[in-house]
Protein backbone atom coordinates (compact mmCIF):
# COMPACT_ATOMS: atom_id res chain seq x y z
CA UNK A 1 0.00 0.00 0.00
CA UNK A 2 1.00 3.42 -0.85
CA UNK A 3 2.37 5.36 2.40
CA UNK A 4 0.17 8.43 1.49
CA UNK A 5 -3.04 6.37 1.02
CA UNK A 6 -2.17 4.60 4.41
CA UNK A 7 -1.84 8.26 5.69
CA UNK A 8 -5.01 9.15 4.33
CA UNK A 9 -7.06 6.52 5.75
CA UNK A 10 -6.00 6.08 9.01
CA UNK A 11 -6.45 9.94 8.83
CA UNK A 12 -10.21 9.00 8.52
CA UNK A 13 -10.21 6.78 11.21
CA UNK A 14 -8.60 9.40 13.34
CA UNK A 15 -11.36 12.38 12.55
CA UNK A 16 -14.26 9.65 12.85
CA UNK A 17 -12.83 9.03 16.22
CA UNK A 18 -13.06 12.58 16.65
CA UNK A 19 -16.57 12.91 15.65
CA UNK A 20 -18.09 9.71 17.57
CA UNK A 21 -16.16 11.59 20.91
CA UNK A 22 -18.91 13.07 22.67
CA UNK A 23 -19.90 17.41 21.65
CA UNK A 24 -19.85 17.98 25.64
CA UNK A 25 -17.65 16.93 28.65
CA UNK A 26 -18.70 16.05 31.94
CA UNK A 27 -16.86 15.64 35.01
CA UNK A 28 -19.23 11.82 35.37
CA UNK A 29 -18.75 11.11 31.37
CA UNK A 30 -14.99 11.65 31.85
CA UNK A 31 -14.40 9.89 34.95
CA UNK A 32 -17.33 7.11 35.14
CA UNK A 33 -18.29 6.21 31.45
CA UNK A 34 -21.84 7.90 31.38
CA UNK A 35 -23.39 9.54 27.94
CA UNK A 36 -24.49 12.90 27.53
CA UNK A 37 -27.95 11.93 29.36
CA UNK A 38 -26.02 10.11 32.30
CA UNK A 39 -26.82 6.57 30.71
CA UNK A 40 -24.91 4.12 31.21
CA UNK A 41 -23.01 2.25 28.37
CA UNK A 42 -24.99 -1.40 26.95
CA UNK A 43 -24.13 -4.49 26.55
CA UNK A 44 -22.51 -4.42 23.08
CA UNK A 45 -20.82 -0.99 24.11
CA UNK A 46 -19.02 -2.62 26.59
CA UNK A 47 -18.44 -5.61 24.87
CA UNK A 48 -16.25 -3.25 21.45
CA UNK A 49 -15.20 -1.54 23.93
CA UNK A 50 -13.14 -4.46 26.12
CA UNK A 51 -12.62 -6.32 22.73
CA UNK A 52 -11.01 -3.99 21.11
CA UNK A 53 -8.92 -2.50 23.96
CA UNK A 54 -7.38 -5.41 24.58
CA UNK A 55 -6.20 -6.51 20.49
CA UNK A 56 -4.55 -3.94 21.02
CA UNK A 57 -1.52 -3.30 18.37
CA UNK A 58 0.90 -4.91 20.27
CA UNK A 59 -0.71 -8.16 21.25
CA UNK A 60 -1.74 -8.14 18.03
CA UNK A 61 2.15 -8.60 16.98
CA UNK A 62 3.13 -10.42 19.89
CA UNK A 63 0.26 -13.56 18.66
CA UNK A 64 1.94 -12.89 15.40
CA UNK A 65 5.50 -13.17 16.09
CA UNK A 66 5.09 -15.95 19.05
CA UNK A 67 3.09 -17.79 16.19
CA UNK A 68 6.19 -17.34 13.36
CA UNK A 69 8.48 -18.79 15.99
CA UNK A 70 6.69 -21.45 18.15
CA UNK A 71 3.56 -22.26 15.35
CA UNK A 72 0.07 -22.87 16.76
CA UNK A 73 1.69 -23.46 20.14
CA UNK A 74 2.67 -19.76 20.72
CA UNK A 75 -0.54 -18.64 19.32
CA UNK A 76 -2.66 -20.39 21.60
CA UNK A 77 -0.18 -19.39 24.39
CA UNK A 78 -1.08 -16.33 24.14
CA UNK A 79 -4.28 -16.29 23.47
CA UNK A 80 -4.66 -18.22 26.36
CA UNK A 81 -3.90 -14.73 27.97
CA UNK A 82 -7.75 -13.79 27.05
CA UNK A 83 -8.87 -16.24 29.27
CA UNK A 84 -8.41 -12.96 31.74
CA UNK A 85 -12.31 -11.84 30.51
CA UNK A 86 -13.54 -15.19 32.25
CA UNK A 87 -10.99 -14.75 34.99
CA UNK A 88 -11.86 -11.26 35.32
CA UNK A 89 -15.32 -11.11 34.76
CA UNK A 90 -15.58 -13.74 38.02
CA UNK A 91 -13.29 -11.39 39.91
CA UNK A 92 -15.03 -8.46 39.03
CA UNK A 93 -18.46 -10.43 39.95
CA UNK A 94 -17.17 -11.32 43.49
CA UNK A 95 -16.05 -8.12 44.52
CA UNK A 96 -19.55 -6.44 43.25
CA UNK A 97 -21.36 -9.34 45.30
CA UNK A 98 -19.26 -7.94 48.48
CA UNK A 99 -20.21 -4.19 47.82
CA UNK A 100 -17.04 -2.89 46.29
CA UNK A 101 -16.64 -0.57 43.60
CA UNK A 102 -13.31 -1.09 42.61
CA UNK A 103 -10.10 -3.41 42.83
CA UNK A 104 -8.86 -0.77 45.22
CA UNK A 105 -12.31 -0.09 47.18
CA UNK A 106 -11.41 -3.78 48.18
CA UNK A 107 -7.59 -3.72 48.58
CA UNK A 108 -7.95 -0.66 50.79
CA UNK A 109 -10.63 -1.78 53.16
CA UNK A 110 -8.72 -5.33 54.00
CA UNK A 111 -4.33 -3.62 53.36
CA UNK A 112 -4.86 0.49 53.50
CA UNK A 113 -3.14 3.04 51.91
CA UNK A 114 -0.11 0.39 51.86
CA UNK A 115 -1.59 -1.81 49.77
CA UNK A 116 -3.15 0.37 47.35
CA UNK A 117 0.01 1.85 47.02
CA UNK A 118 1.38 -1.76 46.30
CA UNK A 119 -1.17 -2.60 43.92
CA UNK A 120 -1.65 0.90 42.45
CA UNK A 121 2.25 0.92 41.53
CA UNK A 122 2.27 -2.04 39.43
CA UNK A 123 -1.10 -0.59 37.40
CA UNK A 124 0.73 2.59 36.65
CA UNK A 125 3.52 1.17 35.24
CA UNK A 126 1.25 -1.49 33.16
CA UNK A 127 -1.03 1.74 31.64
CA UNK A 128 3.07 3.60 31.18
CA UNK A 129 3.75 -0.05 28.78
CA UNK A 130 0.86 0.41 27.08
CA UNK A 131 1.24 3.50 26.04
CA UNK A 132 4.69 3.04 25.23
CA UNK A 133 4.67 -0.45 23.29
CA UNK A 134 1.33 1.07 20.95
CA UNK A 135 3.19 4.32 19.98
CA UNK A 136 5.96 1.33 19.06
CA UNK A 137 3.93 -0.79 16.58
CA UNK A 138 2.91 2.95 15.04
CA UNK A 139 6.77 3.76 14.67
CA UNK A 140 7.10 0.05 12.98
CA UNK A 141 4.58 0.14 10.82
CA UNK A 142 5.33 3.96 9.38
CA UNK A 143 9.03 2.97 8.98
CA UNK A 144 8.21 -0.27 7.37
CA UNK A 145 5.89 1.68 4.89
CA UNK A 146 8.55 5.07 4.75
CA UNK A 147 11.73 4.35 6.09
CA UNK A 148 12.57 6.82 8.37
CA UNK A 149 9.14 8.11 9.59
CA UNK A 150 8.56 6.16 12.30
CA UNK A 151 9.14 8.98 15.09
CA UNK A 152 7.34 11.80 13.46
CA UNK A 153 4.71 9.25 12.93
CA UNK A 154 4.68 8.63 16.71
CA UNK A 155 4.44 11.79 17.80
CA UNK A 156 1.54 13.15 15.55
CA UNK A 157 -0.24 10.04 16.92
CA UNK A 158 0.36 10.63 20.80
CA UNK A 159 -0.63 13.45 19.50
CA UNK A 160 -4.11 13.24 17.99
CA UNK A 161 -4.52 10.55 20.15
CA UNK A 162 -4.60 12.75 23.02
CA UNK A 163 -6.51 15.55 21.59
CA UNK A 164 -9.89 13.38 21.59
CA UNK A 165 -8.68 11.20 24.60
CA UNK A 166 -8.12 14.11 26.60
CA UNK A 167 -11.61 16.34 25.82
CA UNK A 168 -14.22 12.95 26.63
CA UNK A 169 -11.92 11.10 29.01
CA UNK A 170 -13.58 7.77 29.27
CA UNK A 171 -17.41 8.37 27.68
CA UNK A 172 -15.36 9.30 24.80
CA UNK A 173 -12.98 6.00 24.91
CA UNK A 174 -16.53 4.07 25.43
CA UNK A 175 -18.15 5.61 22.09
CA UNK A 176 -14.60 5.38 19.59
CA UNK A 177 -14.10 2.32 20.78
CA UNK A 178 -17.03 1.14 19.18
CA UNK A 179 -16.24 2.98 15.90
CA UNK A 180 -12.93 1.53 15.71
CA UNK A 181 -13.50 -1.79 16.30
CA UNK A 182 -16.39 -1.81 13.87
CA UNK A 183 -13.65 -0.97 11.45
CA UNK A 184 -11.25 -2.82 12.67
CA UNK A 185 -13.21 -5.90 12.07
CA UNK A 186 -14.46 -5.21 8.48
CA UNK A 187 -10.75 -4.46 7.42
CA UNK A 188 -9.28 -7.39 9.44
CA UNK A 189 -11.87 -9.99 8.39
CA UNK A 190 -11.37 -9.11 4.73
CA UNK A 191 -7.35 -9.53 5.56
CA UNK A 192 -8.17 -12.76 6.90
CA UNK A 193 -10.62 -14.09 4.08
CA UNK A 194 -7.58 -13.05 1.68
CA UNK A 195 -5.68 -15.10 3.52
CA UNK A 196 -7.78 -18.41 3.96
CA UNK A 197 -8.22 -18.46 0.21
CA UNK A 198 -4.84 -17.79 -1.18
CA UNK A 199 -3.25 -20.91 -2.83
CA UNK A 200 -0.21 -21.26 -0.65
CA UNK A 201 -2.83 -21.22 2.50
CA UNK A 202 -3.35 -24.58 4.32
CA UNK A 203 -5.51 -24.97 7.35
CA UNK A 204 -4.22 -28.45 8.41
CA UNK A 205 -0.44 -27.44 8.09
CA UNK A 206 -1.24 -24.03 10.15
CA UNK A 207 -3.35 -25.76 13.09
CA UNK A 208 0.09 -28.24 13.20
CA UNK A 209 2.25 -25.89 12.48
CA UNK A 210 5.50 -26.51 14.79
CA UNK A 211 7.10 -22.79 14.37
CA UNK A 212 10.33 -21.77 12.63
CA UNK A 213 12.30 -22.80 16.35
CA UNK A 214 9.57 -25.55 17.02
CA UNK A 215 6.67 -25.21 19.78
CA UNK A 216 8.17 -26.43 22.88
CA UNK A 217 9.09 -22.99 24.01
CA UNK A 218 5.27 -22.07 22.76
CA UNK A 219 4.02 -24.89 25.63
CA UNK A 220 6.19 -23.79 28.48
CA UNK A 221 4.76 -20.39 27.60
CA UNK A 222 1.24 -21.76 27.84
CA UNK A 223 2.08 -22.90 30.94
CA UNK A 224 2.93 -19.40 31.88
CA UNK A 225 0.03 -18.07 30.59
CA UNK A 226 -2.39 -20.55 32.68
CA UNK A 227 -0.41 -19.86 36.50
CA UNK A 228 -0.90 -15.32 35.53
CA UNK A 229 -4.27 -15.72 33.85
CA UNK A 230 -5.95 -15.33 37.34
CA UNK A 231 -4.24 -12.52 38.48
CA UNK A 232 -3.74 -10.61 34.98
CA UNK A 233 -7.19 -9.22 34.26
CA UNK A 234 -6.76 -7.64 38.50
CA UNK A 235 -3.66 -5.32 36.93
CA UNK A 236 -5.39 -4.10 34.07
CA UNK A 237 -7.12 -1.26 34.66
CA UNK A 238 -8.87 -0.85 31.62
CA UNK A 239 -10.70 -3.93 31.84
CA UNK A 240 -11.21 -3.40 35.64
CA UNK A 241 -12.85 0.20 35.14
CA UNK A 242 -15.63 -1.52 32.62
CA UNK A 243 -16.43 -3.94 35.43
CA UNK A 244 -17.56 -1.32 37.21
CA UNK A 245 -19.98 1.22 35.20
CA UNK A 246 -23.38 -0.60 34.05
CA UNK A 247 -25.86 -3.31 36.04
CA UNK A 248 -24.33 -6.93 37.18
CA UNK A 249 -25.88 -8.69 34.37
CA UNK A 250 -25.16 -6.43 31.45
CA UNK A 251 -21.14 -6.26 32.96
CA UNK A 252 -21.11 -10.35 33.11
CA UNK A 253 -22.24 -10.61 29.72
CA UNK A 254 -19.89 -8.23 28.30
CA UNK A 255 -16.90 -10.14 29.47
CA UNK A 256 -18.58 -13.42 28.28
CA UNK A 257 -19.13 -12.30 24.60
CA UNK A 258 -15.72 -10.01 25.12
CA UNK A 259 -13.78 -13.46 25.77
CA UNK A 260 -14.67 -15.35 22.72
CA UNK A 261 -14.95 -12.38 20.02
CA UNK A 262 -10.76 -11.43 21.21
CA UNK A 263 -9.69 -14.91 21.43
CA UNK A 264 -10.54 -15.33 17.97
CA UNK A 265 -9.33 -12.59 16.78
CA UNK A 266 -6.24 -13.28 18.19
CA UNK A 267 -5.84 -16.44 16.76
CA UNK A 268 -6.71 -15.18 13.56
CA UNK A 269 -4.13 -12.64 13.58
CA UNK A 270 -1.25 -15.38 14.96
CA UNK A 271 -2.72 -17.09 11.53
CA UNK A 272 -0.65 -14.86 9.74
CA UNK A 273 2.44 -15.49 11.63
CA UNK A 274 2.30 -19.13 11.32
CA UNK A 275 1.75 -18.83 7.77
CA UNK A 276 5.22 -16.40 7.36
CA UNK A 277 6.95 -19.08 8.97
CA UNK A 278 5.06 -22.08 6.66
CA UNK A 279 6.23 -20.34 3.12
CA UNK A 280 9.79 -19.91 5.13
CA UNK A 281 9.75 -15.91 5.08
CA UNK A 282 12.90 -14.56 6.66
CA UNK A 283 12.01 -12.51 10.11
CA UNK A 284 12.46 -8.81 9.23
CA UNK A 285 10.94 -6.02 11.52
CA UNK A 286 8.98 -7.84 14.27
CA UNK A 287 7.46 -9.52 11.19
CA UNK A 288 6.00 -6.49 9.17
CA UNK A 289 8.85 -6.10 6.63
CA UNK A 290 8.22 -10.22 6.27
CA UNK A 291 4.52 -9.48 5.53
CA UNK A 292 5.69 -6.86 3.02
CA UNK A 293 7.17 -9.43 0.66
CA UNK A 294 4.16 -12.29 1.20
CA UNK A 295 1.09 -10.65 0.39
CA UNK A 296 -0.14 -8.24 -2.24
CA UNK A 297 0.28 -4.60 -1.34
CA UNK A 298 -3.36 -4.21 -0.55
CA UNK A 299 -3.52 -7.42 1.82
CA UNK A 300 -0.25 -5.77 3.69
CA UNK A 301 -1.97 -2.34 3.67
CA UNK A 302 -5.11 -3.97 5.74
CA UNK A 303 -2.85 -5.46 8.35
CA UNK A 304 -1.21 -2.16 8.90
CA UNK A 305 -4.70 -0.55 9.54
CA UNK A 306 -5.89 -3.29 11.40
CA UNK A 307 -2.60 -2.21 13.76
CA UNK A 308 -2.96 1.19 13.80
CA UNK A 309 -6.65 1.24 14.44
CA UNK A 310 -6.04 -1.73 17.84
CA UNK A 311 -3.11 1.13 18.66
CA UNK A 312 -5.16 4.31 18.52
CA UNK A 313 -7.97 2.53 20.54
CA UNK A 314 -5.74 0.94 23.59
CA UNK A 315 -3.79 5.05 23.55
CA UNK A 316 -7.39 6.78 24.83
CA UNK A 317 -9.10 3.66 26.85
CA UNK A 318 -5.26 3.60 28.60
CA UNK A 319 -5.20 7.40 28.83
CA UNK A 320 -8.86 7.53 30.66
CA UNK A 321 -7.61 4.73 32.99
CA UNK A 322 -4.49 6.45 33.94
CA UNK A 323 -6.56 9.79 34.56
CA UNK A 324 -9.20 7.97 37.09
CA UNK A 325 -6.53 6.32 38.77
CA UNK A 326 -4.23 9.05 39.23
CA UNK A 327 -7.47 11.54 39.93
CA UNK A 328 -9.73 9.01 42.08
CA UNK A 329 -7.34 7.02 44.15
CA UNK A 330 -4.93 9.35 43.90
CA UNK A 331 -7.25 11.91 45.76
CA UNK A 332 -6.51 14.96 43.66
CA UNK A 333 -9.43 17.05 42.87
CA UNK A 334 -12.29 15.36 40.35
CA UNK A 335 -12.03 17.98 37.69
CA UNK A 336 -11.61 18.11 34.18
CA UNK A 337 -8.51 19.55 33.92
CA UNK A 338 -6.46 17.78 36.32
CA UNK A 339 -8.03 14.72 34.58
CA UNK A 340 -6.39 16.37 31.36
CA UNK A 341 -3.19 17.27 32.70
CA UNK A 342 -2.55 13.36 34.04
CA UNK A 343 -3.27 11.93 30.52
CA UNK A 344 -0.58 14.55 29.24
CA UNK A 345 2.22 13.67 31.45
CA UNK A 346 0.95 9.48 30.84
CA UNK A 347 1.65 10.36 27.07
CA UNK A 348 4.36 12.20 27.05
CA UNK A 349 5.73 9.48 29.23
CA UNK A 350 5.30 6.78 27.00
CA UNK A 351 6.20 8.52 23.91
CA UNK A 352 9.41 9.67 25.43
CA UNK A 353 9.88 6.12 26.23
CA UNK A 354 9.98 4.99 22.77
CA UNK A 355 13.46 6.93 22.26
CA UNK A 356 14.80 4.80 24.34
CA UNK A 357 15.01 1.93 22.95
CA UNK A 358 12.53 -1.17 22.63
CA UNK A 359 12.55 -4.95 24.49
CA UNK A 360 11.00 -7.58 22.57
CA UNK A 361 7.64 -6.81 22.72
CA UNK A 362 6.52 -9.83 24.69
CA UNK A 363 8.94 -8.80 27.71
CA UNK A 364 6.07 -6.16 28.34
CA UNK A 365 3.74 -8.57 28.90
CA UNK A 366 5.49 -11.23 30.90
CA UNK A 367 6.97 -8.64 33.58
CA UNK A 368 3.88 -6.74 34.40
CA UNK A 369 2.30 -10.40 34.14
CA UNK A 370 4.75 -11.86 36.55
CA UNK A 371 4.14 -7.99 39.05
CA UNK A 372 0.54 -8.84 38.82
CA UNK A 373 0.72 -12.53 40.27
CA UNK A 374 0.54 -11.44 44.16
CA UNK A 375 -2.77 -10.59 43.30
CA UNK A 376 -3.78 -14.51 42.97
CA UNK A 377 -2.89 -16.03 46.16
CA UNK A 378 -4.61 -12.45 47.62
CA UNK A 379 -7.79 -12.84 46.01
CA UNK A 380 -7.85 -16.56 46.33
CA UNK A 381 -7.97 -16.59 49.64
CA UNK A 382 -9.07 -13.10 50.16
CA UNK A 383 -12.05 -12.96 48.32
CA UNK A 384 -12.88 -16.31 47.33
CA UNK A 385 -11.92 -17.79 50.50
CA UNK A 386 -13.57 -14.68 52.54
CA UNK A 387 -10.37 -15.05 55.04
CA UNK A 388 -8.50 -12.00 56.53
CA UNK A 389 -4.77 -11.73 55.63
CA UNK A 390 -2.50 -9.87 57.41
CA UNK A 391 -0.88 -7.09 55.65
CA UNK A 392 2.63 -8.39 55.97
CA UNK A 393 1.75 -11.15 54.37
CA UNK A 394 0.22 -9.12 51.35
CA UNK A 395 3.52 -7.60 51.32
CA UNK A 396 5.26 -10.49 51.31
CA UNK A 397 3.40 -11.59 48.22
CA UNK A 398 3.86 -8.47 46.85
CA UNK A 399 7.59 -8.09 46.98
CA UNK A 400 8.24 -11.75 45.73
CA UNK A 401 6.13 -10.78 42.69
CA UNK A 402 8.04 -7.48 42.10
CA UNK A 403 11.33 -9.30 42.56
CA UNK A 404 10.17 -12.17 40.03
CA UNK A 405 8.69 -9.30 37.32
CA UNK A 406 12.49 -7.63 38.15
CA UNK A 407 14.41 -11.22 37.55
CA UNK A 408 13.10 -11.70 34.53
CA UNK A 409 13.26 -8.22 33.06
CA UNK A 410 17.59 -8.23 34.21
CA UNK A 411 18.36 -11.75 33.14
CA UNK A 412 20.32 -10.51 30.88
CA UNK A 413 22.38 -9.10 33.78
CA UNK A 414 25.76 -10.57 35.51
CA UNK A 415 24.42 -10.15 38.47
CA UNK A 416 21.55 -11.88 37.95
CA UNK A 417 22.09 -15.13 35.17
CA UNK A 418 23.92 -17.42 38.51
CA UNK A 419 20.40 -17.54 40.10
CA UNK A 420 18.72 -18.53 36.95
CA UNK A 421 18.72 -22.05 35.38
CA UNK A 422 20.70 -22.36 32.34
CA UNK A 423 17.57 -22.51 29.23
CA UNK A 424 15.51 -20.39 27.16
CA UNK A 425 14.35 -17.68 28.87
CA UNK A 426 10.38 -18.53 29.06
CA UNK A 427 11.60 -21.85 30.69
CA UNK A 428 13.41 -19.32 32.96
CA UNK A 429 9.86 -17.06 33.13
CA UNK A 430 7.50 -20.51 34.38
CA UNK A 431 10.09 -21.29 37.10
CA UNK A 432 10.26 -17.51 38.09
CA UNK A 433 6.54 -17.65 37.93
CA UNK A 434 5.84 -21.12 40.01
CA UNK A 435 8.43 -19.63 42.79
CA UNK A 436 6.30 -16.47 42.91
CA UNK A 437 3.16 -18.31 43.64
CA UNK A 438 4.41 -20.87 45.83
CA UNK A 439 6.05 -17.95 47.80
CA UNK A 440 2.71 -15.72 47.74
CA UNK A 441 0.66 -18.74 49.06
CA UNK A 442 3.14 -19.64 51.51
CA UNK A 443 3.06 -16.25 53.06
CA UNK A 444 -0.70 -15.46 52.73
CA UNK A 445 -1.99 -19.06 54.06
CA UNK A 446 0.13 -18.45 57.01
CA UNK A 447 -0.88 -14.77 57.56
CA UNK A 448 -4.80 -15.82 56.99
CA UNK A 449 -7.57 -16.44 59.40
CA UNK A 450 -11.20 -16.60 59.63
CA UNK A 451 -12.94 -13.65 59.65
Amino acid sequence: MHPVVLIAVFGAIVLSSFLAAPRRATVEGFFGGQGATGRNPGLWVLVLSQVTTWIFARSLMNAAILGYYYGIAGTLAYAAYYGSFLTGGFIVGRLREGGATSVQDWIGARFGGVGNGCYNSVIALRLLSEVFANLIVVGLIFNAVLEGSGTTAIWIVAVLGLAYSAWGGLSAALRTDVVQMLVFLVVFGVAFVALVISPDFDLGAVVTAQGTAGSYNGWVLLAVAALQVFSYPAHDPVMMDRGFIADKATTALSFLHAFWISTLCIIGFGFFGIQAGLVGAAYEGELIGTWVKMFPSWVFGLLMISLLVSALSTLDSALSSAARLVVEEGGLPRTLTVGRVVMVVFMLAGTLLTLWGNATLFDAVAVSGTASMFLTPVLIVGLVMGRQIALWAYLVAFGAAMAGAFIYFARGWEMITPWLIEGHKYEQLLLICICVLLTGFAAVLAGARSR
